[in-house]
């Protein structure tokens, strides 16, 4: 799947790097283009891999808008034009879609993000998807708040939204910096595996999968999840077929981007390995505990030859149903909405929560 990528903010342009870098020295050919934007200069010199383009330079001096999503909508939408400019030999037209990623706590990602992927909709005529990074329990209130009008503003806007919890993909007693760096690389291998899909580098399978199944997945829109687990593959195929359900298993019920998401729409089922260790029959066998499980009869599945002594699934979620750790992100967010504004509101549900305003 070939895409394009647009970093938002200071932890979108680290992703975006890590993107960048890990589908480079694979060797996979997905991302086609790069670009990091902020509003806060000495965070775009620490990238080194990605173009990268200043906003708000009027505004804010680059030094960033310090939390603010508001400011952050509002440079993001002044200087839009500059940024679609920059993007100029980066859209091409081998990209199959667009995606832009931020991390939705901080100010000019959370802000940002929904006007990047409202603009881009209007000029380009190929999905543009979100992925979006949400706070973790123990971020500030400010965090809460800024991604709960972000992924309201983001599930508007993008014709769907990739989300990843914070408090996920880290382990346990990591520092705050630690975890954020294992955050990123986990990120990084999962997503840039998803992305080669269908760029099958390493071999032909039996049944590939193409791109044009992770965009028929994504095309439920609303949230999506992703998950990933492998383990050491055996030499014969056949008895990979214990291992193939295996890690299906643990992608779907202990690995996913969101915790408890697993009920959906669509969902996807790659196992990617050595061709001649991937079970033909272990791979239908996942398929079917698959749709089984998420209750959607749209489950597809194949495999991604990769040069790896490790079987791993992937699994992505289109179209994911609330999971209760949304619905208690969701209620972070409220509530720390409220307290910033010190006033009652009438219970709403879901997304449509007017205590949560949408950015513009």
């Amino acid at each position: 799947m070939k895409v394009a990528l647009l970093g938002v903010g200071q932890a979108g342009g680290k992703i975006t790097e890590r993107l960048a870098r890990f589908d480079a020295d694979m060797g996979f050919g997905a991302v086609q283009g790069a670009l990091a934007v902020n509003s806060a200069k000495p965070d775009l010199k620490s990238l080194e891999f990605v173009d990268t383009q200043l906003i708000g330079a009027d505004r804010v001096n680059g030094h960033g808008v310090g939390g603010d999503n508001e400011l952050g909508t509002e440079v993001m939408q002044s200087d839009i034009q500059q940024v679609l400019g920059a993007l100029d030999g980066r859209v091409t037209s081998k990209a199959e879609a667009i995606f832009v990623v931020a991390g939705l706590g901080g100010g000019t990602g959370s802000g940002g993000a929904p006007v990047l992927v409202h603009h881009l909709q209007q000029v380009y005529d190929v999905p543009v998807y979100a992925l979006g990074v949400l706070p973790g329990r123990n971020e500030g209130a400010l965090y809460q708040a800024n991604a709960g009008r972000s992924l309201k503003t983001l599930l508007r806007e993008a014709d769907a939204t990739l989300l990843i919890d914070n408090d996920a993909w880290h382990e346990q007693g990591e520092s705050v910096e630690g975890a954020f760096e294992t955050i990123n690389d986990r990120i990084a291998r999962r997503v840039g595996l998803l992305f080669a899909s269908g760029e099958a580098v390493e071999g032909v399978g039996e049944s590939v999968v193409d791109s044009s199944e992770v965009i028929n997945t994504l095309r439920a829109g609303g949230v999506a999840a992703l998950g990933y687990a492998s383990e050491v593959a055996s030499e014969d195929s056949a008895e990979n077929i214990r291992t193939t359900m295996s890690v299906s298993r643990q992608a779907l019920l202990t690995g996913t981007s969101l915790p408890d998401a697993t009920t959906a729409e669509a969902a996807l089922l790659v196992i990617a390995g050595q061709s001649d260790a991937i079970p033909r029959k272990g791979v239908e066998r996942a398929r079917r505990w698959l749709e089984d499980e998420t209750g959607s009869m749209q489950v597809r599945g194949g495999d991604f030859p990769l040069d790896s002594d490790r079987l791993g699934a992937l699994v992505l979620l289109g179209g994911a149903e609330r999971s209760d750790r949304i619905e208690a992100f969701m209620d972070r967010a409220r509530e720390a909405k409220q307290a910033q504004e010190t006033e009652s509101t009438d219970h709403a549900d879901a997304f449509a929560d007017d205590r949560l305003e949408n950015l513009f």
